[in-house]
């Protein structure tokens, strides 16, 4: 018998998905001949001492896709992935790729300096290199 590590955290992460896809798919139009709806990129947030670095996978699309703005300490990515040019001839047996608009916010863990961010779209993933407000980061005090 196999003992397999249980990893909760990666399991409740790939639940949320299913749930999300289930009920997308529950609520769509049956008739809606676009098949567009809303999805949401998967992010990934890492912190250090001196910058918040946040990765975005987005498939598909191109950096003049993707719009990206910080306000009040809130991150938003938004942007749409458009389809490719249909076949009317073809028959699909299975699409099970998104398209439409995503639009994604969160609150990030420490205030950063506006002025102070790099953006970098490679193959696929947006990487965010965002430095934090110099009260936010920690300052050693001698004592005397």
């Amino acid at each position: 018998m196999t003992v397999v590590r249980w990893r909760p955290f990666r399991e409740m992460n790939t639940l949320q998905r299913e749930m999300n896809r289930a009920f997308d798919s529950f609520f769509r139009d049956v008739d809606d001949e676009s098949q567009e709806s809303t999805w949401y990129p998967s992010l990934d947030v890492k912190e250090t001492v001196e910058k918040i670095e946040v990765y975005a996978e987005l498939p598909g699309l191109q950096k003049q896709d993707i719009k990206v703005s910080i306000r009040d300490n809130i991150l938003t990515l938004a942007g749409e992935k458009r389809r490719e040019e249909e076949d009317k001839d073809a028959n699909f047996h299975r699409v099970e790729r998104v398209y439409g608009t995503f639009s994604r916010t969160i609150t990030l863990p420490a205030r950063v300096d506006v002025n102070k961010i790099e953006a970098l779209f490679k193959d696929g993933v947006l990487h965010l290199s965002l430095a934090k407000a110099e009260d936010e980061k920690p300052r050693h005090i001698e004592i005397k």
